[in-house]
């Protein structure tokens, strides 16, 4: 089967803003549901795609893996994921579409929730190996509730009033954080397996200027070291202390763009013992020195 890439320009517009919402729906005449409708077709996108599950059942063939899914799933898809859908019956969806990239969304702030960091950031590495079971799935009441802002999205594409971009921008993060927030309420050993090594990056993110150790960070996750390492490192391609250190250079980084405190202030106000250390450390991850880079902001304030 010839997988299609499904651009993000097919639907965002080419110079549209990158947050969108599309319906899908089984009907007897098989046509789509609208332009660039791929569901029946294998196919990745340079865009995120969160799937609600509004009715009926499916199974989803993910990377060549099929998965059951049904109303009140619900499921990040992340781009460049060869997916589709088939065995459908009376299945309809609703696709929500954003480029994050281009979206400059509160990363910082949404990391800080353990069950964002577990279904946006964990799960979708996960899917395959728990054979699914770590997908969040919501009852019929949480189901009217995203309907409804999934339609005011609608509403704020097709009529385009001033404002419109930011009212789509905050009803994302607000799907997005009752979603977290449903997320720690699920009780699979699969989720809750997630919801703990959320736990881990969402303790650093709100306190990275703490002395972390590796023995502490296994014990929020109540898992053994080597376990931890092992799960964090496959999830976001970093172990728990690199991540902590690349967490630190960019709240360094915002730190030199809006305070006037020097770079040995600001290496020990992020929770760097050295100075020396973390000059290395700026340079290995920015590629620039911690001086370039400060001098850089300071001609762009001046401009």
């Amino acid at each position: 089967m010839n997988s299609i890439i499904a651009k993000g320009s097919h639907y965002f517009g080419l110079t549209g803003f990158p947050i969108t919402i599309r319906r899908s729906k089984t009907s007897s005449s098989k046509e789509p549901s609208h332009p660039h409708d791929l569901t029946k077709v294998e196919h990745s996108h340079d865009f995120c795609e969160l799937v609600i599950v509004t009715q009926g059942q499916a199974v989803q063939c993910l990377e060549g893996v099929d998965l059951p899914i049904a109303a009140g799933d619900i499921f990040l898809l992340q781009g460049h994921q060869k997916h589709f859908f088939h065995s459908r019956q009376d299945l309809e969806l609703i696709n929500i579409m954003y480029n994050p990239k281009e979206l400059n969304l509160p990363e910082n702030e949404l990391r800080r929730m353990p069950g964002y960091c577990a279904m946006f950031v964990l799960e979708p590495h996960y899917r395959n190996e728990h054979k699914f079971n770590s997908r969040l799935h919501v009852e019929q009441i949480a189901l009217a509730y995203l309907n409804k802002i999934s339609s005011d999205m609608e509403l704020e594409c097709e009529q385009k009033v001033a404002g419109y971009e930011i009212a789509l921008r905050s009803k994302l993060l607000e799907i997005i954080t009752y979603l977290s927030r449903s997320y720690t309420q699920g009780s699979s050993i699969e989720s809750q397996a997630l919801i703990r090594v959320g736990n881990v990056i969402g303790a650093m993110e709100n306190s990275y200027d703490k002395d972390w150790k590796l023995k502490e960070l296994a014990s929020i996750a109540n898992m053994s070291k080597s376990n931890l390492l092992t799960v964090f490192r496959k999830a976001t391609h970093q172990s728990p202390i690199e991540y902590l250190i690349h967490l630190r250079i960019q709240r360094a980084m915002e730190m030199m763009r809006s305070t006037d405190m020097t770079i040995t202030e600001i290496a020990f106000c992020v929770g760097f013992n050295d100075s020396n250390y973390f000059s290395r450390q700026f340079r290995k991850i920015t590629g620039i020195t911690a001086r370039q880079y400060l001098a850089q902001q300071q001609q762009f304030s001046t401009v």
